[in-house]
């Protein structure tokens, strides 16, 4: 029998619940630090000028920016979720393994109703 280390592949390995929430919370706040500069400075151009304010309305009005842009609030919500589930966890509330189930569920499940509710609304 061999002691040498087995390999593991990470795409086979199938991860519970609170393990892709925190992976989701974690890839979404990079996403969202690495869009802030182009956020800022897309509301920085927006009051610049009307001439490039009436631009970047049309930029927006198109469906692949809006998709983008749904995307990043979507990003925003589901870290806002998570973050609180997060906090609620490092108060030591909702530590037991259903419990945790319980709140990535719910976390997963408000994120989307918002951003389902917030893209009715944008569309």
């Amino acid at each position: 029998m061999s002691t040498r280390p087995k390999y593991l592949n990470l795409f086979q390995i199938r991860l519970p619940l609170p393990a892709v929430m925190s992976i989701l919370h974690r890839v979404s706040g990079a996403v969202l630090f690495l869009a802030l500069p182009v956020l800022l400075w897309w509301l920085q151009r927006s009051l610049a000028s009307p001439d490039t304010f009436n631009l970047l309305e049309a930029t927006f009005s198109h469906g692949f920016t809006k998709l983008i842009l749904i995307g990043l609030l979507w990003g925003y919500l589901h870290h806002l979720c998570a973050g609180i589930r997060h906090l609620m966890l490092d108060l030591d509330y909702g530590t037991a393994l259903e419990t945790a189930r319980l709140t990535s569920v719910l976390a997963f499940a408000v994120s989307i109703t918002l951003i389902i509710v917030a893209g009715a609304l944008l569309w």
